[in-house]
């Protein structure tokens, strides 16, 4: 069982940044696949960024695709998504998600890949 908790979220201007850590309970977190998704207002939940289990491969979004980077450190069981030049678009409940380390997944971006999810911490981007 893996444990998910997300925090760094906040209120920002347009045009600023926020770094949002996922610190991960257990010790197979560097086992394990994460994702980031996020959830607007009267929207689906969406996904964001993914990134493989040694952090070689990563995947993003088109909406955010040259602004936001996922990362990772296994040494500290903890994954980061360091979000720049944000716009109020991105406005939502960011919410970090893990693989169980004993599955492979083909994608970042399906969310029913993901067994471990965090509660989530709010993203708000004022104009």
């Amino acid at each position: 069982q893996v444990q998910l908790v997300e925090s760094g979220g906040g209120l920002v201007q347009a045009g600023g940044s926020l770094r949002l850590s996922c610190a991960a309970s257990g010790r197979t977190f560097s086992s394990s696949a994460m994702g980031w998704f996020r959830q607007a207002p009267g929207k689906e939940r969406e996904f964001v960024a993914g990134i493989s289990r040694s952090g070689g491969n990563t995947d993003y979004a088109d909406s955010v695709k040259g602004r936001f980077t996922i990362s990772r450190d296994n040494a500290k069981n903890t994954g980061y998504l360091q979000m720049n030049s944000l716009k109020p678009e991105d406005t939502a409940v960011y919410y970090c998600a893990a693989v169980n380390p004993l599955r492979a997944i083909a994608t970042f971006r399906v969310q029913t890949a993901y067994d471990y999810w965090g509660q989530g911490t709010q993203v708000t981007v004022s104009s």
